[in-house]
């Protein structure tokens, strides 16, 4: 809608000028006319003959053509515009904002560290780790055999997890028959959270998988060789640095937790989310897509602001950025939950000295967007809504 508006706007600003400039020209003549002494009205009509001809009437077949050629330009760049006011819109953009996981990155996730037992593991991974047998649960990934191999379809995250879950030994579709799903809450992107229900002999298993920082509020237990202990602080101030750490080294970070109940509420809602007990992390890669810092770059040397607006932690956010050349000297940060806390004027204030938004939802990318437009800025939205 706002690119049809703003070629639409810009095209008819156009027209308002061809014809303010044809009306000037033909009251030019006929008042010369007048000057000469010509008959009035022979020099109406005159004056009206050439307002008529001066109407471009080929203007509408001319943008279409011209439109057409940059159409096609763009194609032979593996560029596909669907709608022809796009590409003046996307040429007049100055302001890119782009979703990192699957457009700045790979969205090819491997696991590479957890954080489980009170112990961080790197690479090779106990066999039959708690962490992997749950976690592999609370997804949505479905699994195939072909040619004595399983292939994993899914969500990129959720994929990572359950390809090396089946590395450990767990296999999802086993543990299923084990664990039957019964019921689910979906991943919402306010909330950041998945929890999937499964019954357990005579009693149900309550799984939940989801942002670290949003999960551990849901905790009042951890579980660790074993044994279910108090959540204390102490224990959150690990958890929390260990997450930091793996921010750090720009990993994707999922916690997960569980809870076993003998009966389940009437109603299945985001209420059983709620004293958990705390299993771990899980920290996965996501490598930067090959030829995006060059793009960024490219876009930097263009005048062309490059900004990313992601669901992952803050620090995660900031490692990619860095790496991408999005994030500069000087570039400014913000939370879901700055934004929360911050006035729209204010945020269309100090707009153009942000590069990074992380932990936003759908509604913060919406105040963001409108933030730079209310500069007067011509705002290019790219990205996916993932997990």
């Amino acid at each position: 809608m706002h690119q049809k508006l703003h070629f639409k706007r810009n095209y008819g600003e156009v027209g308002k000028k061809l014809g303010l400039v044809a009306l000037i020209i033909c009251f030019v003549i006929f008042i010369i006319g007048l000057i000469k002494k010509i008959s009035p009205i022979e020099m109406f009509m005159t004056s009206v003959g050439l307002a008529v001809a001066a109407i471009p009437e080929g203007l509408p077949a001319i943008v279409t053509i011209l439109l057409s050629i940059g159409v096609t330009k763009m194609a032979q760049k593996n560029s596909i515009i669907r709608k022809l006011p796009a590409v003046e819109t996307l040429g007049s953009s100055n302001v890119i904002c782009s979703d990192k996981t699957g457009t700045l990155t790979q969205n090819k996730m491997t696991v590479t560290k957890i954080f489980a037992n009170n112990v961080e593991e790197k690479n090779t991974f106990l066999k039959n780790n708690f962490i992997f047998q749950l976690g592999c649960m609370c997804t949505d990934c479905t699994l195939a055999c072909e040619n004595n191999e399983i292939i994993v379809s899914g969500e990129a995250t959720e994929k990572a997890i359950v390809e090396m879950a089946i590395k450990q030994g767990q296999n999802k579709d086993n543990l299923y028959k084990q664990m039957e799903r019964i019921g689910e809450v979906e991943f919402d992107s306010d909330r950041k959270l998945m929890t999937t229900i499964h019954r357990k002999d005579n009693s149900y298993r309550i799984i939940t998988k989801g942002a670290p920082d949003v999960l551990l509020n849901k905790c009042n237990k951890i579980f660790i060789n074993g044994r279910i202990i108090p959540l204390d602080s102490i224990q959150k101030n690990n958890i929390i640095r260990e997450n930091e750490n793996m921010a750090k080294e720009a990993l994707r970070v999922i916690a997960v937790a569980y809870l076993d109940v003998d009966n389940l509420p009437r109603k299945i809602d985001t209420s059983i989310e709620n004293n958990l007990i705390f299993v771990g992390l899980i920290g996965m890669i996501d490598p930067p897509r090959p030829g995006v810092k060059e793009a960024v770059a490219t876009c930097r040397q263009a005048g062309i602001k490059t900004v990313m607006i992601t669901g992952d932690h803050i620090v995660t956010a900031k490692a990619i950025a860095k790496e991408l050349g999005i994030l500069t000297l000087g570039d400014k940060t913000a939370t879901g939950e700055e934004l929360e806390n911050m006035p729209q004027e204010k945020l269309e204030k100090d707009i153009m000295n942000y590069s990074v938004f992380a932990r936003v939802s759908p509604e913060h990318k919406v105040r963001i967007v409108k933030a730079f437009k209310a500069k007067g800025n011509v705002v290019a939205m790219t990205g996916d809504r993932s997990k």
